[in-house]
C-alpha cells in the first residue's frame, strides 16, 4: 500500500514539511548556502516539489518551496517514488545506495547533493515530528 493516497496528501506531508524546514534555523541556513534549485519529481502519486535556494526567500524563511510544476530550471533534479521519498525523510533510505539501485535518479551535480546530507540530517527526526503535529502520525515509519 502506498503511503500517500494522492498528490494533495503528499503536498500536505512532504511539501508542508519542506515549508516548515525552510524556517528551521538549524538546518535551513546550510541548505540556503548551497544556492541550488532542486526539483523533486515523485511518482505514485505524481507530484513535484521545488526547493529554490537561489531566489530571495519569503520573510522568515531561508529558501522557497514550490509545490507543483515550476518554470525554474533546476540545478539538480531528483526522481523517485513518493514512498521512497517518505522513507528517505525518516532516515530509512541511504541516498548513495538508492542512487546505485535506481530507486532514486539524479540529474545534475551529485557532489552538490551529497554535500547537503550532513545539513539535512536533523530532518530525519523533524519529519516524523512534523507528521505527528499535523495529525498524520499514522504515516510515521517505525
Amino acid at each position: 500500500m502506498a503511503w500517500f493516497k494522492d498528490a494533495a496528501e503528499l503536498y500536505q506531508c512532504i511539501g508542508g514539511f519542506f515549508k516548515a524546514a525552510a524556517r528551521e534555523s538549524g538546518m535551513a541556513p546550510k541548505v540556503a548556502e548551497a544556492k541550488l534549485v532542486i526539483t523533486f519529481v515523485y511518482t505514485n502519486p505524481d507530484a513535484t516539489i521545488t526547493v529554490d535556494a537561489k531566489s530571495p526567500p519569503p520573510e522568515g524563511a531561508y529558501f522557497t518551496i514550490i509545490e507543483g510544476p515550476s518554470d525554474l530550471k533546476p540545478d539538480v533534479k531528483m526522481t523517485m517514488t513518493a514512498d521512497i521519498a517518505h522513507k528517505f525523510w525518516h532516515g530509512k533510505v541511504n541516498l548513495v545506495q538508492a542512487l546505485a539501485k535506481g530507486e532514486m535518479k539524479a540529474q545534475g551535480p551529485i557532489p552538490s547533493i551529497l554535500k547537503l546530507l550532513p545539513a539535512i540530517k536533523p530532518a530525519y527526526t523533524l519529519y516524523p515530528e512534523y507528521l505527528r503535529q499535523i495529525g498524520m502520525g499514522d504515516k510515521v515509519v517505525a
